[in-house]
């Protein structure tokens, strides 16, 4: 089984759809960050976990900050419901109306969790 790239773009981002466990065992066994979009519904859920990744991996506290403010900017503009977890540890946006959308914001909390913020607040601008 092959390990995701850090960061996972888009297009490589899990569906954990029906296969939750299956894709949190393969990143814990990989220890990375778990990332994934799932399907619940007519909507799509964006679910990273940084517990995965071990002991070692920590989030910097400014990252930390700026993917608060992301998910309350994602919330304001009502592209995901009020209803996110942000953090530090576990990270779940629930109502991303389009899988497309879901990954592209996953690929971004990805990034943002390898310090890389930008790709995340790009992710917001679309």
């Amino acid at each position: 089984m092959e390990s995701l790239p850090i960061p996972c773009p888009a297009h490589l981002i899990p569906d954990a759809t029906g296969a939750l466990d299956v894709v949190y065992q393969r990143a814990r066994s990989q220890r990375r960050v778990f990332i994934a979009v799932e399907r619940q519904g007519p909507t799509w859920t964006v679910k990273a976990d940084t517990l995965t990744a071990g002991r070692d991996y920590h989030v910097d506290v400014a990252v930390d900050d700026a993917i608060r403010d992301t998910f309350l900017r994602l919330i304001h503009d009502g592209l995901v419901r009020s209803d996110a977890y942000a953090g530090p540890v576990y990270f779940v946006l629930d109502g991303v109306e389009h899988e497309e959308q879901a990954r592209e914001i996953a690929a971004g909390l990805d990034a943002a969790l390898h310090g890389d913020t930008e790709p995340l607040l790009h992710s917001v601008e679309h």
